[in-house]
């Protein structure tokens, strides 16, 4: 599934691709789409980290998540396995609200700055990468092989 609802963002900038789903077969059940829409997310994100590793030439030692779908411990994994690099999802993980607050308490003097801050983060768990380089491989070409058909 690429989910080219309004057209392909970061890295792709193309507002006139187009979703899609393929590989459907009769015996394809809505587990099935529910799964390749995870994946989707995924995938989406390894193309940005890939388009910043390349920007920035900086490596990945572990990438943060956060939100609602953060709770997903399939998700966390399968994000760990095609990044090829940890994944840690916090002890809170609905941060909007959180984070909102901290600049309050910024602003208020709560905290003297944001290093402060960043030292009230707390890991729950980190997902470690599982995956052998040549399914990883195998899967980033099918997505890669998917993204182009929406273009």
């Amino acid at each position: 599934m690429v989910p080219a609802f309004v057209g392909l963002g970061a890295p792709y900038w193309n507002p006139d691709a187009r979703g899609l789903i393929c590989g459907l077969t009769l015996d394809a059940t809505d587990a099935h789409l529910a799964r390749a829409a995870l994946e989707s997310v995924a995938f989406q994100t390894m193309d940005l980290v890939n388009a910043m590793r390349a920007d920035s030439g900086a490596a990945t030692s572990a990438l943060r998540v956060d939100g609602g779908m953060a709770a997903n411990d399939w998700l966390c994994q399968f994000l760990a396995d095609i990044l090829d690099a940890p994944v840690e999802r916090p002890a809170s993980i609905e941060t909007t609200a959180l984070g909102a607050a901290y600049l309050a308490g910024l602003a208020t003097g709560v905290w003297p700055d944001l290093p402060a801050i960043a030292e009230l983060w707390a890991r729950e768990r980190s997902f470690q990468p599982k995956m052998d380089a040549s399914r990883r491989q195998t899967q980033v070409t099918g997505w890669h092989a998917a993204v182009q058909r929406t273009l």
